[in-house]
């Protein structure tokens, strides 16, 4: 099973309900098309300055690695393990993207593949909008709610002494 994360377009207005047919889903986990054809795959998903910060780390290691005369061996190591890490981070890399782009992250949805992701969202985002719950309205990008907080009070106890395991009780002797 894979983990998709959904993300709605920056849509502002009447239309905003309407642009469900602009969701993105981006699986989670390794990407093969990210590690082996790395800057075509950056091309291709359209993250330009992800891209440009790729090529400049490209070429700031392989011209340190032409200054230490590193031999090739350690070379085709070094760019290997930059590829094993671009094929780690590329979801991470395009959510970052859109996130910048003003993309809203709406949900977390597990699924064998992107249909049946989409097929388990739809389904929870209609009955949201069928219990008259507007899912855009929801912001996901904000912090949790802490305990504490002066309009919270904390919830009652139901331990003695608030101290779980095996802890010694507070004010008694070990």
């Amino acid at each position: 099973m894979s983990v998709y994360t959904v993300h709605a377009p920056p849509v502002d207005g009447p239309d905003a309900r309407g642009a469900t047919d602009n969701f993105v889903f981006v699986r989670d986990g390794f990407s093969f098309g990210a590690f082996l054809f790395g800057p075509v795959w950056l091309l291709y998903q359209r993250l330009w300055l992800v891209l440009a910060g790729y090529l400049v780390l490209s070429v700031a290691v392989e011209a340190a690695m032409t200054l230490l005369r590193v031999g090739w061996g350690t070379r085709i190591a070094v760019m290997a393990v930059i590829a094993v890490l671009m094929g780690l981070e590329a979801a991470s890399l395009r959510r970052w993207t859109l996130s910048r782009q003003k993309w809203r992250p709406l949900d977390v949805v597990v699924a064998d593949d992107e249909e049946a992701a989409e097929r388990r969202f739809f389904d929870r985002w209609r009955a949201m909008r069928d219990a008259d719950v507007d899912p855009l309205a929801i912001d996901r990008g904000a912090p949790p709610p802490t305990r504490g907080a002066p309009d919270q009070p904390l919830p009652p106890s139901t331990l003695r002494g608030d101290i779980l395991g095996l802890f010694p009780q507070p004010g008694f002797r070990r």
